[in-house]
């Protein structure tokens, strides 16, 4: 018997991690959700919590989001050309550009040879997504894969375009926030240091001016401490980057941010978007309500969403309206639950899903662009602020010194 450490889902919508003794990880699994547990991931306890954290020990072969769009695309159209499956992922493999792709479509191509289906060589890899694996799990099942794969594609191609769009806005606004800091620091730490010998040798009535005294004392502390206090910075940031990495900390970090007054909408529209597309995708494979609700819910990135989107499921099983079940959800805008409610009672639930999501990725990107417009001018009157309080606090004992010289009555 091994033991493994797992990650898990209470029913009450916890996050937990808990060790396990079984004979293996598919056994592991099982015994857990025989329990009632959501299994998210399963490591040997040799390789430690940080495989569990990192979301196991596979993540060294994680494939790039462009990467695994590339293929998908390739992969689609080889077998819309007619080309069995092992042939295509014999093709794709030896074409590919990825290292880590290479080595997992090895993997997968020697598991289809002893006779295991597309979906489960694929899920067995530990790093794709579940809504691509169901997606496949569909595809084989209906006899239509190429047409699956084709709107997974279609779902991906999306999903890396708000990747990127959303890294490019934010792109700009991190550069001038660090060039803020890195200007602030030049200041305080090379600049008004070697002013304060000036400062010195001035003499005036009321001494230096208040403003100057305080940027003084802080420039001063820091640059004398700077020795201790640099490690002590790093090693706080390092702190709170690996607990921001735990579930506790994940989820109050997503909390607080869902309460920031442009952003928290903005990550609503786009879960909202995402989650739609999900379903959407899924439910044109053939896969069931419940079933889909419960792959897309557990994709959704932020984790106090994903933890109120956990009691609809249970609703769904007891019978209730899909529309129903997601007022329970209690973070969906309202339009789009009328949106969905209409498409479930008109019976085009999945038409109405892409529109939905169509909607909400037109609303984010309005949302993502006044987020933007306000973030820069917001960190540009920082910066001006703090350079204005340092040059006032080296030129107002100047000015003093000059109006209360020999001069100054005249």
């Amino acid at each position: 018997m091994a033991e493994f450490i797992c990650r898990l889902g209470t029913p009450s919508g916890e996050v937990v991690t808990r060790v396990v003794e079984a004979v293996g990880e598919r056994e592991a699994k099982s015994q857990l959700e025989h329990e009632g547990f959501k299994v998210f991931t399963v490591a040997n306890a040799e390789k430690g919590l940080t495989a569990v954290l990192t979301g196991g020990a596979k993540r060294k072969n994680r494939v790039k989001q462009g990467d695994f769009l590339l293929f998908n695309q390739q992969l689609s159209a080889l077998l819309r050309a007619g080309i069995p499956v092992l042939q295509s992922i014999n093709l794709l493999k030896n074409r590919s550009a990825s290292s880590s792709l290479r080595v997992i479509l090895t993997d997968v191509e020697e598991k289809i040879k002893s006779g295991i289906p597309l979906s489960d060589a694929f899920e067995s890899q530990g790093i794709f997504p579940r809504i691509y694996t169901a997606s496949l799990l569909s595809g084989e099942k209906s006899g239509a894969l190429d047409e699956v794969l084709a709107r997974y594609v279609d779902y991906l191609k999306r999903a890396v375009a708000v990747s990127r769009k959303l890294r490019g806005a934010l792109a700009y606004p991190a550069f001038l926030l660090s060039a803020a800091v890195i200007m602030v620091a030049f200041l305080t730490l090379y600049i008004v240091p070697r002013m304060s010998d000036l400062f010195k040798g001035l003499s005036t009535k009321n001494g230096l001016p208040t403003i100057t005294v305080v940027v003084l004392t802080v420039s001063s502390t820091v640059a004398n401490n700077i020795w201790w206090l640099l490690p002590l910075l790093l090693i706080f940031i390092f702190a709170l980057v690996i607990w921001l990495r735990t579930p506790s900390g994940k989820l109050l970090l997503h909390k607080f941010l869902l309460k920031l007054p442009l952003a928290g909408n903005l990550i609503r529209q786009m879960t909202m978007a995402q989650l739609a597309r999900s379903l959407s995708t899924l439910l044109s494979g053939g896969i069931t309500v419940p079933d889909a609700w419960d792959i897309s819910s557990q994709a959704i990135n932020n984790l106090e969403l994903r933890r109120r989107s956990q009691g609809v499921l249970p609703l769904i099983r007891e019978g209730r309206g899909f529309t129903e079940a997601l007022h329970q959800a209690n973070w969906m805008p309202e339009l789009a639950l009328d949106m969905i409610g209409i498409g479930e009672n008109s019976g085009s639930l999945r038409e109405m899903l892409d529109e939905v999501a169509n909607f909400y990725d037109a609303e984010a990107e309005v949302r993502l662009e006044q987020l933007m417009t306000l973030m820069e001018p917001v960190i540009l009157v920082f910066m001006a602020a703090i350079v204005i309080v340092i040059l006032l606090a080296i030129y107002l004992p100047i000015i003093q010194t000059i109006s209360s010289g020999p001069f100054s009555g005249r």
